[in-house]
Protein backbone atom coordinates (compact mmCIF):
# COMPACT_ATOMS: atom_id res chain seq x y z
CA UNK A 1 0.00 0.00 0.00
CA UNK A 2 0.81 3.42 -0.58
CA UNK A 3 2.07 5.74 2.45
CA UNK A 4 -0.53 8.41 1.48
CA UNK A 5 -3.87 9.35 3.45
CA UNK A 6 -6.81 10.94 1.85
CA UNK A 7 -9.30 12.98 3.76
CA UNK A 8 -13.05 12.34 4.02
CA UNK A 9 -14.27 15.04 1.52
CA UNK A 10 -11.68 13.20 -0.75
CA UNK A 11 -13.11 9.99 -0.55
CA UNK A 12 -16.67 11.75 -0.77
CA UNK A 13 -15.68 13.01 -3.90
CA UNK A 14 -14.30 9.28 -5.09
CA UNK A 15 -17.41 7.85 -4.27
CA UNK A 16 -19.86 10.50 -5.88
CA UNK A 17 -17.86 10.20 -8.75
CA UNK A 18 -17.43 6.35 -9.19
CA UNK A 19 -21.19 6.09 -8.52
CA UNK A 20 -22.22 8.44 -11.12
CA UNK A 21 -19.55 6.72 -13.36
CA UNK A 22 -21.49 4.24 -16.01
CA UNK A 23 -24.60 4.56 -14.15
CA UNK A 24 -25.56 7.42 -16.37
CA UNK A 25 -24.43 6.23 -19.30
CA UNK A 26 -26.61 2.78 -19.77
CA UNK A 27 -29.96 2.28 -19.79
CA UNK A 28 -29.92 1.45 -15.94
CA UNK A 29 -33.72 -0.01 -14.56
CA UNK A 30 -35.00 0.59 -17.70
CA UNK A 31 -36.96 -2.64 -17.47
CA UNK A 32 -38.76 -0.73 -14.57
CA UNK A 33 -40.30 1.63 -17.57
CA UNK A 34 -41.63 4.70 -15.99
CA UNK A 35 -41.24 3.45 -12.21
CA UNK A 36 -37.16 3.14 -12.91
CA UNK A 37 -36.72 5.88 -10.44
CA UNK A 38 -38.25 4.14 -7.93
CA UNK A 39 -36.31 0.65 -8.44
CA UNK A 40 -32.90 3.06 -8.13
CA UNK A 41 -34.24 4.46 -5.05
CA UNK A 42 -34.71 1.05 -3.67
CA UNK A 43 -31.76 0.03 -5.17
CA UNK A 44 -30.13 2.42 -2.75
CA UNK A 45 -31.67 1.48 0.38
CA UNK A 46 -30.31 -2.06 -0.01
CA UNK A 47 -27.01 -0.83 -1.12
CA UNK A 48 -26.72 1.11 2.16
CA UNK A 49 -27.19 -2.28 3.62
CA UNK A 50 -24.31 -3.85 2.12
CA UNK A 51 -22.28 -0.55 2.99
CA UNK A 52 -22.87 -1.53 6.45
CA UNK A 53 -21.52 -5.16 5.80
CA UNK A 54 -18.55 -3.47 4.13
CA UNK A 55 -18.01 -1.06 6.83
CA UNK A 56 -18.42 -3.36 9.22
CA UNK A 57 -15.37 -5.62 7.84
CA UNK A 58 -13.32 -2.87 7.92
CA UNK A 59 -14.17 -1.69 11.34
CA UNK A 60 -12.54 -5.22 11.93
CA UNK A 61 -9.21 -4.79 10.27
CA UNK A 62 -8.42 -0.81 9.74
CA UNK A 63 -5.29 -1.14 8.60
CA UNK A 64 -5.67 -3.45 5.76
CA UNK A 65 -7.21 -3.89 2.29
CA UNK A 66 -9.76 -6.85 1.47
CA UNK A 67 -7.39 -9.12 -0.23
CA UNK A 68 -4.75 -8.79 2.82
CA UNK A 69 -7.61 -9.66 5.25
CA UNK A 70 -9.41 -12.30 3.39
CA UNK A 71 -6.46 -14.64 4.63
CA UNK A 72 -7.06 -13.69 8.24
CA UNK A 73 -10.81 -14.37 8.65
CA UNK A 74 -10.77 -17.79 6.22
CA UNK A 75 -7.30 -18.91 6.50
CA UNK A 76 -4.39 -18.52 3.83
CA UNK A 77 -5.43 -21.33 1.08
CA UNK A 78 -8.99 -20.27 0.53
CA UNK A 79 -7.88 -16.35 1.58
CA UNK A 80 -5.51 -16.15 -1.10
CA UNK A 81 -7.36 -17.94 -3.81
CA UNK A 82 -10.80 -15.31 -2.57
CA UNK A 83 -7.94 -12.30 -3.19
CA UNK A 84 -7.01 -13.39 -6.77
CA UNK A 85 -10.97 -13.57 -7.48
CA UNK A 86 -11.42 -10.77 -6.02
CA UNK A 87 -8.76 -9.03 -8.07
CA UNK A 88 -9.54 -10.37 -11.00
CA UNK A 89 -13.18 -9.35 -10.27
CA UNK A 90 -12.19 -5.06 -10.13
CA UNK A 91 -9.68 -5.61 -13.06
CA UNK A 92 -12.71 -7.36 -15.62
CA UNK A 93 -15.32 -4.78 -14.17
CA UNK A 94 -12.73 -1.38 -15.43
CA UNK A 95 -12.40 -3.69 -18.68
CA UNK A 96 -16.40 -3.62 -18.54
CA UNK A 97 -16.71 0.11 -18.25
CA UNK A 98 -13.94 0.59 -20.39
CA UNK A 99 -16.11 -0.61 -22.93
CA UNK A 100 -19.18 0.81 -22.22
CA UNK A 101 -17.38 4.22 -22.58
CA UNK A 102 -15.40 3.22 -25.79
CA UNK A 103 -18.98 2.26 -27.16
CA UNK A 104 -20.29 5.56 -26.49
CA UNK A 105 -17.20 7.42 -28.14
CA UNK A 106 -17.89 5.23 -31.54
CA UNK A 107 -21.58 5.81 -31.22
CA UNK A 108 -21.28 9.39 -31.28
CA UNK A 109 -18.81 10.73 -32.30
CA UNK A 110 -15.86 8.39 -34.03
CA UNK A 111 -17.81 6.13 -35.97
CA UNK A 112 -14.69 5.53 -38.11
CA UNK A 113 -12.35 5.27 -35.34
CA UNK A 114 -11.10 1.71 -34.12
CA UNK A 115 -12.72 0.50 -30.58
CA UNK A 116 -9.19 -0.25 -29.76
CA UNK A 117 -7.73 3.09 -30.30
CA UNK A 118 -10.83 5.01 -28.42
CA UNK A 119 -10.27 2.53 -25.21
CA UNK A 120 -6.62 2.97 -26.01
CA UNK A 121 -6.84 6.60 -25.28
CA UNK A 122 -9.02 6.38 -21.93
CA UNK A 123 -6.74 3.30 -20.75
CA UNK A 124 -3.60 5.27 -21.32
CA UNK A 125 -4.98 8.04 -18.88
CA UNK A 126 -6.46 6.05 -16.67
CA UNK A 127 -2.96 4.14 -16.19
CA UNK A 128 -0.87 7.53 -15.95
CA UNK A 129 -3.42 8.75 -12.99
CA UNK A 130 -3.03 5.18 -11.46
CA UNK A 131 0.60 5.47 -11.49
CA UNK A 132 0.40 8.77 -9.47
CA UNK A 133 -1.50 7.18 -6.76
CA UNK A 134 -4.72 7.48 -5.29
CA UNK A 135 -3.93 10.98 -3.16
CA UNK A 136 -3.62 12.22 -7.30
CA UNK A 137 -6.56 10.86 -8.30
CA UNK A 138 -8.15 12.41 -4.93
CA UNK A 139 -7.30 15.53 -5.42
CA UNK A 140 -8.29 15.31 -9.42
CA UNK A 141 -11.57 14.59 -8.40
CA UNK A 142 -12.39 17.46 -6.16
CA UNK A 143 -11.53 19.21 -9.25
CA UNK A 144 -13.61 17.39 -11.81
CA UNK A 145 -16.96 17.50 -9.63
CA UNK A 146 -17.34 20.87 -9.44
CA UNK A 147 -17.49 20.76 -13.07
CA UNK A 148 -19.52 17.76 -13.18
CA UNK A 149 -21.88 19.13 -10.82
CA UNK A 150 -22.01 22.57 -13.13
CA UNK A 151 -22.59 20.80 -16.22
CA UNK A 152 -25.33 19.01 -15.05
CA UNK A 153 -27.00 21.98 -13.43
CA UNK A 154 -26.48 23.66 -16.85
CA UNK A 155 -28.30 20.36 -18.26
CA UNK A 156 -31.22 20.29 -16.19
CA UNK A 157 -31.78 23.73 -16.76
CA UNK A 158 -32.08 23.36 -20.35
CA UNK A 159 -33.74 20.92 -20.70
CA UNK A 160 -36.73 22.29 -18.52
CA UNK A 161 -36.25 25.72 -20.67
CA UNK A 162 -36.71 23.90 -24.08
CA UNK A 163 -39.91 22.61 -22.75
CA UNK A 164 -38.88 18.82 -23.04
CA UNK A 165 -40.53 17.41 -20.50
CA UNK A 166 -43.82 16.04 -19.66
CA UNK A 167 -44.39 14.56 -16.85
CA UNK A 168 -47.70 12.30 -17.50
CA UNK A 169 -44.87 10.42 -18.82
CA UNK A 170 -44.10 9.21 -15.17
CA UNK A 171 -47.51 8.19 -14.94
CA UNK A 172 -49.35 5.85 -13.84
CA UNK A 173 -46.95 4.97 -10.65
CA UNK A 174 -47.04 1.44 -10.08
CA UNK A 175 -48.94 0.74 -13.25
CA UNK A 176 -48.38 -3.65 -13.20
CA UNK A 177 -48.00 -3.09 -9.31
CA UNK A 178 -44.59 -3.82 -7.44
CA UNK A 179 -42.98 -7.00 -8.97
CA UNK A 180 -41.35 -5.04 -12.20
CA UNK A 181 -40.11 -2.92 -9.74
CA UNK A 182 -38.98 -5.57 -6.95
CA UNK A 183 -37.29 -7.67 -10.17
CA UNK A 184 -35.06 -5.17 -11.42
CA UNK A 185 -33.76 -4.05 -7.88
CA UNK A 186 -32.74 -7.66 -7.77
CA UNK A 187 -31.38 -8.27 -10.93
CA UNK A 188 -29.72 -4.29 -11.57
CA UNK A 189 -30.01 -1.44 -9.24
CA UNK A 190 -28.86 -2.96 -6.42
CA UNK A 191 -25.39 -4.06 -7.87
CA UNK A 192 -25.17 -1.57 -10.40
CA UNK A 193 -23.98 1.54 -8.97
CA UNK A 194 -24.29 0.84 -5.11
CA UNK A 195 -23.30 -2.89 -4.51
CA UNK A 196 -20.43 -2.03 -6.52
CA UNK A 197 -18.76 -0.11 -3.24
CA UNK A 198 -17.08 -3.10 -2.64
CA UNK A 199 -14.19 -1.74 -4.28
CA UNK A 200 -13.87 0.49 -1.63
CA UNK A 201 -13.30 -2.17 0.80
CA UNK A 202 -9.51 -1.42 -1.06
CA UNK A 203 -9.32 2.36 -0.27
CA UNK A 204 -11.06 2.86 3.13
CA UNK A 205 -7.35 2.46 4.43
CA UNK A 206 -5.95 5.55 3.42
CA UNK A 207 -8.38 7.76 5.01
CA UNK A 208 -7.00 10.03 7.65
CA UNK A 209 -9.00 9.70 9.94
CA UNK A 210 -10.98 6.17 9.48
CA UNK A 211 -13.98 7.13 11.57
CA UNK A 212 -15.68 9.13 9.19
CA UNK A 213 -16.08 6.33 7.05
CA UNK A 214 -19.47 5.87 7.61
CA UNK A 215 -20.81 9.25 7.37
CA UNK A 216 -18.94 9.64 4.27
CA UNK A 217 -20.07 6.38 2.76
CA UNK A 218 -23.30 7.16 3.55
CA UNK A 219 -23.97 10.81 2.36
CA UNK A 220 -21.93 9.88 -0.73
CA UNK A 221 -24.16 6.60 -1.67
CA UNK A 222 -27.45 8.92 -1.17
CA UNK A 223 -25.66 11.97 -2.84
CA UNK A 224 -25.54 9.45 -5.62
CA UNK A 225 -28.82 7.62 -5.42
CA UNK A 226 -30.52 10.76 -5.49
CA UNK A 227 -28.90 12.17 -8.67
CA UNK A 228 -29.18 9.15 -10.38
CA UNK A 229 -33.56 8.69 -9.39
CA UNK A 230 -33.64 12.29 -10.87
CA UNK A 231 -31.51 11.76 -14.12
CA UNK A 232 -33.56 8.65 -14.87
CA UNK A 233 -37.08 10.42 -14.02
CA UNK A 234 -36.09 13.26 -16.44
CA UNK A 235 -34.62 10.80 -19.36
CA UNK A 236 -38.55 9.32 -19.55
CA UNK A 237 -40.18 12.53 -19.07
CA UNK A 238 -38.44 13.43 -21.82
CA UNK A 239 -38.25 10.31 -23.86
CA UNK A 240 -40.80 8.22 -22.54
CA UNK A 241 -40.51 4.94 -21.41
CA UNK A 242 -40.63 2.80 -24.55
CA UNK A 243 -38.01 5.10 -26.36
CA UNK A 244 -35.93 4.62 -22.68
CA UNK A 245 -35.90 0.94 -23.03
CA UNK A 246 -34.63 0.78 -26.67
CA UNK A 247 -32.22 3.46 -26.34
CA UNK A 248 -28.93 2.64 -25.53
CA UNK A 249 -27.71 5.95 -24.13
CA UNK A 250 -30.95 7.15 -22.72
CA UNK A 251 -29.12 10.24 -21.18
CA UNK A 252 -27.39 11.17 -24.29
CA UNK A 253 -30.94 11.38 -26.45
CA UNK A 254 -32.53 13.10 -23.75
CA UNK A 255 -29.36 15.99 -24.31
CA UNK A 256 -29.85 15.78 -28.16
CA UNK A 257 -32.98 17.39 -28.00
CA UNK A 258 -32.38 19.99 -25.85
CA UNK A 259 -33.28 23.10 -28.37
CA UNK A 260 -33.65 26.97 -27.41
CA UNK A 261 -34.95 29.45 -29.31
CA UNK A 262 -33.02 27.71 -32.18
CA UNK A 263 -29.76 29.12 -31.01
CA UNK A 264 -29.04 26.95 -27.90
CA UNK A 265 -28.93 23.19 -29.90
CA UNK A 266 -26.22 20.23 -30.21
CA UNK A 267 -25.16 20.72 -26.82
CA UNK A 268 -24.04 17.02 -26.43
CA UNK A 269 -20.90 17.80 -27.28
CA UNK A 270 -20.59 19.82 -23.80
CA UNK A 271 -22.56 16.91 -22.01
CA UNK A 272 -19.82 14.32 -23.02
CA UNK A 273 -17.30 16.00 -20.43
CA UNK A 274 -19.01 14.57 -17.92
CA UNK A 275 -19.81 11.22 -19.18
CA UNK A 276 -15.99 10.72 -19.77
CA UNK A 277 -15.01 12.65 -16.28
CA UNK A 278 -17.46 10.02 -14.71
CA UNK A 279 -16.10 7.08 -16.40
CA UNK A 280 -12.52 8.04 -16.14
CA UNK A 281 -12.69 7.67 -12.09
CA UNK A 282 -15.00 4.62 -12.05
CA UNK A 283 -12.32 2.85 -14.38
CA UNK A 284 -9.65 4.20 -12.24
CA UNK A 285 -11.16 2.97 -9.08
CA UNK A 286 -11.62 -0.30 -10.01
CA UNK A 287 -7.90 -0.49 -11.95
CA UNK A 288 -6.22 1.13 -8.82
CA UNK A 289 -8.07 -1.82 -6.52
CA UNK A 290 -6.84 -4.47 -8.90
CA UNK A 291 -3.25 -2.91 -9.17
CA UNK A 292 -2.67 -2.19 -5.08
CA UNK A 293 -4.23 -5.86 -4.42
CA UNK A 294 -2.29 -7.97 -6.99
CA UNK A 295 0.91 -6.02 -5.36
CA UNK A 296 0.38 -6.94 -1.99
CA UNK A 297 -0.76 -10.56 -2.90
CA UNK A 298 2.10 -11.20 -5.00
CA UNK A 299 4.73 -8.95 -2.67
CA UNK A 300 5.50 -6.62 -5.41
CA UNK A 301 6.90 -3.84 -3.39
CA UNK A 302 5.74 -0.50 -5.49
CA UNK A 303 2.10 -1.03 -7.03
CA UNK A 304 3.66 1.19 -9.90
CA UNK A 305 5.76 -1.94 -11.60
CA UNK A 306 2.01 -3.42 -12.35
CA UNK A 307 -0.34 -0.53 -13.62
CA UNK A 308 1.31 -1.22 -17.15
CA UNK A 309 1.24 -4.49 -17.82
CA UNK A 310 -2.21 -4.95 -16.00
CA UNK A 311 -3.55 -1.99 -18.03
CA UNK A 312 -2.54 -3.57 -21.15
CA UNK A 313 -4.63 -6.61 -19.76
CA UNK A 314 -7.70 -4.28 -19.03
CA UNK A 315 -7.38 -2.85 -22.35
CA UNK A 316 -7.14 -5.98 -24.46
CA UNK A 317 -10.15 -7.62 -21.80
CA UNK A 318 -12.15 -4.26 -22.71
CA UNK A 319 -11.84 -5.47 -26.66
CA UNK A 320 -12.18 -9.39 -26.29
CA UNK A 321 -15.61 -9.47 -23.84
CA UNK A 322 -18.02 -8.79 -26.49
CA UNK A 323 -18.57 -8.82 -30.33
CA UNK A 324 -20.75 -5.84 -30.39
CA UNK A 325 -22.14 -3.15 -27.90
CA UNK A 326 -25.78 -5.52 -27.94
CA UNK A 327 -24.12 -8.26 -26.77
CA UNK A 328 -21.83 -6.38 -23.70
CA UNK A 329 -24.68 -4.63 -22.07
CA UNK A 330 -26.48 -8.46 -22.74
CA UNK A 331 -23.56 -9.84 -20.34
CA UNK A 332 -23.19 -7.00 -18.15
CA UNK A 333 -27.03 -6.90 -16.92
CA UNK A 334 -28.01 -9.98 -17.14
CA UNK A 335 -24.85 -12.95 -17.12
CA UNK A 336 -22.07 -10.54 -15.17
CA UNK A 337 -25.10 -9.75 -12.31
CA UNK A 338 -25.99 -13.41 -11.39
CA UNK A 339 -21.86 -15.04 -11.71
CA UNK A 340 -20.27 -12.03 -10.75
CA UNK A 341 -22.48 -9.15 -8.83
CA UNK A 342 -24.27 -11.60 -6.33
CA UNK A 343 -21.62 -13.70 -4.85
CA UNK A 344 -19.03 -10.88 -4.37
CA UNK A 345 -21.12 -8.13 -3.67
CA UNK A 346 -23.16 -9.90 -1.70
CA UNK A 347 -23.08 -13.73 -0.73
CA UNK A 348 -19.22 -13.48 0.34
CA UNK A 349 -19.03 -9.93 2.08
CA UNK A 350 -22.03 -11.54 4.35
CA UNK A 351 -20.41 -14.50 5.32
CA UNK A 352 -16.97 -12.95 5.75
CA UNK A 353 -18.54 -10.76 8.55
CA UNK A 354 -20.18 -13.58 10.17
CA UNK A 355 -17.11 -15.14 10.05
CA UNK A 356 -15.08 -12.10 11.45
CA UNK A 357 -17.42 -11.41 13.98
CA UNK A 358 -17.79 -14.99 15.69
CA UNK A 359 -13.40 -15.14 15.41
CA UNK A 360 -13.80 -11.42 17.16
CA UNK A 361 -15.71 -13.15 19.52
CA UNK A 362 -14.24 -16.07 20.69
CA UNK A 363 -10.95 -14.07 20.28
CA UNK A 364 -11.35 -11.70 23.19
CA UNK A 365 -10.16 -12.92 26.63
CA UNK A 366 -12.15 -14.07 28.56
CA UNK A 367 -13.14 -11.97 32.38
Amino acid sequence: MESVKINARQLFVLIVLFEHGSAIVIPLGVDAKQDVWIAILLGLVFGLLLFFVYRRLFEYYPDQPLTAYLPQIVGAPLGKLLAVVYITYFLYIAARVLRDFGELLLTFAYPETPLFVLNAIMALTVMYGVYKGIEVLARTGELFLTVLYLLALAGFVLVFVSGLVDVTQLQPVLEEGWGRVWKTVWTETLYVPFGEMIVFTMLFPYMNNPVKVKRVGLGGMVLSGINLAIIMAINIAVLGPDAVSRSSFPLLDTIRRVQVAHFLERLDVLFMIALIIGGFFKISVFFYAGVVGAAHLFGVSSHQRLVYPLGLLVLLLSVAIANNYAEHIHEGLKIVTFYLHVPLQVIIPVSLLVIAAIRQRFSQPTK
